[in-house]
């Protein structure tokens, strides 16, 4: 098993390239195990796909279960630029022009545009984001 320092999901092998391994990852919701499950919308499952470099030293084949490994502190770093700096950036946004005399209109518009712009600068660093977070692939 993966150490407490590692965010592990199993997964299955979809696709082998020369640079890109595609590893599908079905996550489960916490309330899988519930018995009302199939009564329940909200207990759906999602399918991930993700990308890890391919090593040639890999014997791997499209097919074969796997274990998806990323270490933690990427985990959480993930979380706070998807969630927290942008729930930063709408409160100060947001307070820094009510507090400028600005109206509600107006700071609620310029907190959403500064969420807009902040999602904006992530996807076009999305690159550099992608080349930081590396899974890997333990069988």
């Amino acid at each position: 098993m993966s150490s407490n320092s590692d965010i592990a999901h199993r997964g299955r092998i979809v696709s082998i390239t020369p640079e890109v391994t595609t590893v599908e990852i079905v996550s489960e919701p916490a309330c899988s195990a519930c018995h009302a499950k199939g009564l329940c919308s909200l207990g759906d499952a999602t399918v991930k796909q993700v990308e890890l470099p391919t090593r040639g030293w890999d014997n791997y084949a499209v097919g074969d279960e796997v274990q998806v490994i990323l270490r933690a502190s990427m985990g959480h770093k993930a979380v706070w630029l998807a969630y927290v700096v942008p729930l930063l950036v709408m409160v100060a946004v947001l307070l820094g022009t009510l507090a400028a005399g600005g109206s509600e209109l107006l700071a609620g518009s310029l907190a959403i545009g500064a969420i807009a712009l902040y999602y904006v600068l992530i996807w076009l660093l999305r690159g550099r984001l992608r080349n930081e977070y590396i899974f890997n692939i333990k069988t």
